[in-house]
């Protein structure tokens, strides 16, 4: 998934878009106001921009314009403008496009990974806090360690963060990470998710054991 910096001077638009996006499974970083989303741009490598257009002191266009200097990074802008001039002038400057408020997170989320596709910016990690699994790598970070993961470990992990929030089933996960064929009872499964859970360390709290159904990987917010 992808890096993200969003940016709204409205806490609870900011923080409302930055919940839905890591259930997407993307890495979020939030900011107040344009001059703090500066600061963490200069810091950090980010995929794409969601940005507010009205912002005290600085707003989305300035902020947009000076992070062009430092990177060409795609922008998302979030809007209650609705006159024509503003919409071209945020594509002159460099936007790749515009959200107007109110807005479905559903919509917005799905405009991200329509740029995210075009500008070839999607990654084979997956970033949950500090656990990244590199999937074209088939490494398994945890707080900047790298683990040595078997084999069925990494696939299980893989299998539960592709389905980040949705309940498995054991028949599922079984079927996707042993084969449609392969005969177990499941004792193997929860042995196995249990080593799971111990190379993850605290990150291993995020599966949560759904009694009578299965597993789910869900992080803590």
């Amino acid at each position: 998934m992808a890096k993200l910096l969003i940016v709204d001077d409205e806490e609870k638009i900011r923080e409302m878009i930055g919940k839905y996006a890591s259930h997407e499974g993307h890495d979020c970083v939030l900011a107040s106001n344009g001059k703090e989303a500066l600061e963490l741009f200069k810091k950090d490598d980010f995929d794409l921009v969601v940005l507010d257009v009205m912002m005290p002191e600085m707003d989305g266009y300035e902020t947009l314009k000076k992070m062009k200097e430092i990177k060409d990074v795609p922008c998302i802008f979030l809007t209650a403008l609705g006159q024509e001039y503003d919409r071209i002038y945020g594509f002159d400057i460099g936007a790749e496009d515009y959200v107007t408020k109110p807005f479905s997170l559903k919509e917005l989320m799905m405009r991200i990974k329509v740029i995210l596709k075009r500008e070839n910016k999607t990654t084979s990690k997956i970033i949950v806090d500090g656990l990244v699994v590199d999937e074209d790598a088939h490494t398994v970070i945890v707080d900047g360690e790298r683990i040595d993961m078997a084999n069925k470990e990494y696939e299980l992990l893989l299998y539960l963060l592709k389905n980040m929030g949705n309940a498995l089933t054991r028949q599922s996960i079984i079927s996707k990470v042993w084969g449609y064929e392969y005969d177990s009872d499941d004792r193997t499964l929860d042995t196995h998710m249990k080593l799971l859970r111990k190379d993850l360390g605290e990150y291993g709290n995020y599966i949560t054991t759904i009694r009578g159904v299965g597993y789910r990987f869900e992080k803590e917010i």
